[in-house]
């Protein structure tokens, strides 16, 4: 699918892989839908100067089930042709030390939202024959490393959710991209350490937003159903996939419980 002059929805816009992606698409020409907790004037210049043809922020905090509603209702009108659910939050740790309010906010942004977002858009894409949901799964969803037992579950659910709309889909016009995410250098990533470094040696294979932005643009471009990592990460999710009694030995080498 092309970019340039596309009118596209992107959550967890403020930094990261979804800031470095809406930039991208501004170079393009898009008209660009930002939904952030708080509106951000310093994104919405950068953007603009970037290139992009119209930028609209929307104040919606993604935890609440309701404020997602809400917005559905905002963006009846808007002939949204890409929609990248990029938003997540970081839980992890052993499980029994995790906070469960914490858990529920994780599964209601990375999951809930994601799914409550894409029923909400798909009707118009539907109807217009054209149209792209983006997901942003991760390497967790298959890799299943000790500590990251909730996030992980929140991914595979991501994973498994665009796998079947994906079929769903077929001849419709509109397309699914799955985001198999490695490590990325982002805030996010620097949360990995303090949450999961007690217990677990965290690997450091890692890109830059940048960089993993340009590989979706190229996977969005090229029509894709799946972005999957290369390196290291990629030797090792194969594994997890294809060897997953090695995968796991290695896993168990790098936890400690105390």
């Amino acid at each position: 699918m092309e970019i340039a002059n596309r009118h596209i929805l992107v959550t967890g816009a403020s930094r990261g892989i979804g800031k470095a992606f809406a930039k991208m698409c501004a170079e393009d020409k898009a008209n660009l839908y930002l939904i952030l907790r708080k509106n951000d004037e310093e994104i919405v210049k950068e953007l603009q100067q970037a290139g992009a043809k119209s930028v609209k922020v929307f104040e919606t905090d993604l935890r609440s089930r309701e404020a997602v509603t809400a917005l559905i209702e905002q963006l009846k009108e808007i002939p949204v042709d890409i929609l990248f659910n990029n938003a997540g939050i970081l839980t992890g740790g052993l499980i029994e030390e995790q906070n469960i309010e914490h858990i529920y906010q994780m599964l209601q942004v990375n999951v809930n939202s994601l799914i409550q977002l894409t029923h909400g858009v798909l009707p118009g894409m539907i109807a217009r024959k054209r149209g792209k949901i983006i997901n942003n799964s991760s390497v967790s969803a298959y890799m299943h490393f000790p500590c990251a037992s909730t996030y992980a579950a929140s991914k595979a659910a991501v994973a498994a959710f665009t796998d079947c709309i994906r079929i769903e889909l077929k001849e419709t016009g509109v397309t699914t991209l799955l985001l198999i995410t490695p490590g990325i250098r982002t805030r996010m990533f620097d949360e990995v350490e303090t949450v999961f470094g007690k217990n677990f040696q965290i690997p450091e294979d890692t890109i830059s937003p940048h960089k993993y932005a340009q590989m979706i643009r190229e996977a969005v471009l090229h029509d894709l159903p799946v972005l999957e990592p290369s390196g290291l990460t990629g030797v090792g999710l194969k594994v997890a996939k294809f060897v997953k009694p090695l995968f796991e030995i290695e896993v168990a080498r790098r936890f400690k419980r105390n």
